[in-house]
Formats: C-alpha cells, sequence, structure tokens
C-alpha cells in the first residue's frame, strides 16, 4: 500500500489549500483514513479522519474550517482547507487503517503546508 499526498504550499492567513492523498488500490478495504499533521517540535497530532462509511470527525482546532472527504471511484481522501492560520502550519501527513482484531496503519510521505501571516 503506498499513500502518497499532494497539495502543499504556502498560502496567506485567510486562504484555501486542498490536499489529496492517492492511496495505491482501493481505499475501499480501509476502515478509516485520516489527516495528521506535525509542527516542528510538536507531535503529530490527529486533524481529520473518515470511516469506510463516510463519517467524518475533526479535531477541535479545524472544525468548521476543514472539510474531510473520499472519493473511492479514485481512490482518494481530501482535505479542504479553508481560512487557514499560521498555527495550522505542519506537515500533513495522511494515514489509512485496516483490519479488526490486528490494526495496520500505512502513512504517506507528508506535505508542507506553510501560512504566513
Amino acid at each position: 500500500v503506498q499513500l502518497v499526498e499532494s497539495g502543499g504550499g504556502l498560502v496567506q492567513t485567510g486562504g484555501s489549500l486542498r490536499l489529496s492523498c492517492a492511496a495505491s488500490g482501493g481505499i475501499f478495504s480501509f476502515n478509516a483514513m485520516s489527516w495528521y499533521r506535525q509542527a516542528p517540535g510538536k507531535q503529530r497530532v490527529l486533524v481529520a479522519s473518515i470511516t469506510s462509511g463516510g463519517a467524518a470527525d475533526y479535531a477541535i482546532s479545524v472544525k468548521g474550517r476543514f472539510t474531510i472527504s473520499r472519493d473511492n471511484a479514485e481512490n482518494t481522501v481530501y482535505l479542504q482547507m479553508n481560512s487557514l492560520k499560521p498555527e495550522d502550519t505542519a506537515v500533513y501527513y495522511c494515514k489509512a487503517t485496516r483490519g479488526s482484531i490486528l490494526i495496520t496503519a500505512y502513512w504517506g510521505q507528508g506535505t508542507q503546508v506553510t501560512v504566513s501571516s
């Protein structure tokens, strides 16, 4: 399984970006797909997740600004980020999990998002 993120870049405060995570193989086999982020010197934290059934959940810090979605036909998960703030600056990682009793996790290589003030 390979996860490839794209869509990161430099944007001004208040701007928008859409991140994509393309999976090699059908994403329908994953229990959930998530976006995490890691700012310099900080731990990696969950930003948003979406189940195979389409149920989404968000970190409080991004709720109302970010939207996670999935396109099973394109094997891709998206993160639409609006009203970006400097504190959103981080490397964003895509994660996919598979399994029930034994959970296997797959990670992408990350994409940098920088929000200038």
